[in-house]
């Protein structure tokens, strides 16, 4: 009890403790009232990454609740899709695939060229399903939110906020209940390939239940997740951490803290992502040169580059080596009653008897105690 107590104060500790200058927005929203329970530079515009990829999957389940499309409908790799950059399936032009394993590739493998694939389906064109985006942002309240592309690969313009991430969170969730499957997903099967999800909370917070990462080198490591514990449903944006774990260790934190935030503690809190004062309007920031990625920036490449080398001479060093040479048996020494041993006609028996082998001590007295 006392172990767990403490893991409790830790992760709340996280939360509270003073963060550095490279620390991004933070939010945590009661799903059911939307009550803030956590705000922290939450009208921040920040770059979205792949946390695009949330608009995109809505405005495929609005269509797919329209019969505009099915589960069942093919979509097309054009070449546009196919020229998308990683993370992508890299089907070839041509090619295709259903919207079910689209949806499937798009919120768990976060693939770049299936997110082009679903936008140029139900929206005609990448360009006409960006404007179908920001016309949805304006209709769910996202007021600082604007969209470039239907993946979120890097564009100075493409930026939103925690507080407007948690309102596109609550809509994906109380709108699209059916498709919640898709969210919880923590790997899928493409052919004979098993693709796992990059949200690592999905197998290590109790409760964890979706949603999605993002990631580039300018929004630093980017999550919504959502999580439920006896009926009460959490929401946290979490943006601009410096490494995916860090970004998971913030988050479970987070989390942790809504859901002690109860009773008394919430009574007078009349504070939503609804009627929270906007907080002034201040330049994207990039957090390019702290995060721990390969290609964000040249001198943590060079260090992990120097780590990996010394490691590699190390082992190299370590098989050259040569092995130790096994150290010889020790001799075990047995006393022998030299009187038992003439009664048995053998006047020359030796007072002692010296065994080379591997017998150890405890046979050896054995061995003795029978004599």
């Amino acid at each position: 009890m006392r172990r767990g107590t403490a893991f409790v104060a830790l992760l709340l500790l996280a939360v509270i403790a003073p963060r550095g200058a490279a620390a991004g927005p933070a939010l945590v929203v009661e799903l059911s009232n939307s009550k803030v329970l956590f705000s922290e530079d939450a009208d921040a515009l920040w770059h979205p990454a792949s946390l695009t990829k949330m608009m995109t999957a809505y405005l495929v389940f609005e269509a797919l609740k329209a019969g505009k499309i099915t589960l069942k409908s093919k979509v097309t790799c054009s070449a546009a899709a196919h020229q998308q950059p990683p993370s992508k399936i890299g089907l070839a032009i041509g090619r295709q695939m259903s919207v079910d394993l689209a949806l499937q590739s798009l919120i768990v493998k976060s693939a770049n060229d299936v997110a082009m694939m679903l936008a140029e389906t139900v929206g005609g064109s990448e360009a006409a399903f960006v404007e179908m985006m920001n016309a949805k942002a304006r209709t769910l309240g996202m007021e600082r939110t604007f969209f470039v592309n239907p993946n979120g690969l890097p564009a100075a313009a493409q930026v939103t906020t925690a507080r407007d991430l948690a309102k596109l969170a609550r809509a994906v969730i109380n709108d699209f209940p059916e498709y919640a499957h898709y969210w919880q997903k923590s790997e899928m099967r493409l052919g004979k390939q098993r693709l796992v999800t990059h949200n690592g909370l999905l197998q290590s917070f109790a409760g964890a239940d979706g949603m999605k990462t993002g990631f580039t080198c300018d929004s630093g490591f980017n999550v919504v997740a959502t999580a439920t514990r006896e009926g009460r449903r959490v929401i946290a944006v979490v943006l601009g951490e410096n490494s995916s774990a860090e970004r998971n260790i913030r988050t479970a934190s987070l989390l942790e803290h809504g859901f002690h935030q109860t009773g008394w503690q919430q009574l007078f809190n009349s504070k939503t992502i609804d009627n929270m004062p906007l907080a002034p309007a201040v330049g994207v920031r990039s957090v390019r040169n702290d995060v721990v990625s390969w290609g964000c920036n040249d001198r943590k490449a060079k260090v992990a580059k120097s780590k990996a080398r010394k490691k590699k001479k190390a082992v190299a060093a370590a098989k050259k080596k040569p092995a130790a040479k096994p150290a010889a048996p020790e001799t075990v020494t047995v006393d022998v009653d030299s009187r038992e041993a003439a009664a048995q006609g053998d006047d020359a028996a030796p007072a002692t008897v010296q065994l080379r082998g591997t017998m150890p001590p405890p046979a050896a007295a054995a061995f003795q105690s029978q004599q």
